[in-house]
């Protein structure tokens, strides 16, 4: 199955395919690709979130907010004041952002990241620095990682994020194929990155990336097959737009 030319869809409905991308590499990892003593979650990243903190939580549910007694609804009374301001959708996707995380289990450390671009990252200057902060962050702290970005670059990542990303390693940077601006990147971490990268383009088939455990032995990543059942799981409607058939 080709990549998809993502732009033709909303962030809200890249996000729901991201999420259940996630979803089907974590099956696969977990179904015996990764060896014995490790294992993969999607994790929820906020903004604040860095990676030297990110750690297992199980919190209970709680009660659902009910009305306080003697309060006033905003729907009756709105409050007086000058600006009322909503956040907007893309702002909320970009802050419920979701990681791949490659864990061992001798106390739950983190061994490797997995991270699929969402349109939010690109949306704004502040949204990709956030990421390519977080990303090198997470280089410098020994974590393997690999980027998987879809969408063609913005004003914001000329370059695209791998390109952004490698800015702060090599001030050449990296200059994608005018005719593959898409990209996959796998990086290792021994002292200093190594970056494994494949050019793509919209129509061409995903590849194996490499899943760095250590930085001399590695997994190989399903995309193609992930993404494929990934895809499967959409509404028909958006199958048909994203094939151009809508």
């Amino acid at each position: 199955m080709p990549i998809h030319d993502w732009t033709r869809v909303s962030v809200g409905e890249f996000h729901a395919f991201h999420n259940s991308w996630l979803a089907h590499l974590q099956e696969a990892l977990n179904s015996g690709i990764l060896p014995d003593g490790c294992y993969a979650l999607a994790e929820q990243r906020a903004r604040d979130v860095t990676p030297d903190v990110l750690t297992l939580k199980r919190q209970g549910s709680s009660a659902p907010a009910t009305p306080v007694s003697g309060s006033v609804a905003v729907a009756e009374a709105p409050p007086k004041v000058k600006l009322r301001m909503k956040a907007t959708e893309t702002a909320m996707y970009r802050l419920a952002r979701r990681t791949l995380v490659i864990r061992h289990a001798s106390g739950d450390r983190i061994i490797a990241l997995v991270e699929v671009v969402s349109p939010a990252n690109k949306d704004r200057p502040a949204s990709v620095e956030d990421f390519v902060d977080k990303a090198v962050g997470a280089l410098q702290l020994g974590y393997h990682l690999v980027v998987i970005d879809l969408h063609p670059a913005s004003a914001h990542d000329p370059r695209g994020m791998h390109g952004k990303i490698w800015e702060q390693y090599d001030e050449g940077g990296y200059l994608p194929p005018a005719t593959k601006p898409l990209t996959a990147a796998s990086y290792a971490v021994n002292g200093v990155p190594e970056a494994f990268v494949e050019p793509l383009a919209v129509g061409d088939k995903l590849p194996e990336m490499p899943l760095f455990l250590d930085p001399r032995s590695y997994v190989n990543l399903p995309l193609e097959p992930t993404y494929q059942a990934a895809f499967r799981g959409l509404p028909k409607h958006l199958q048909a737009l994203l094939e151009g058939k809508a």
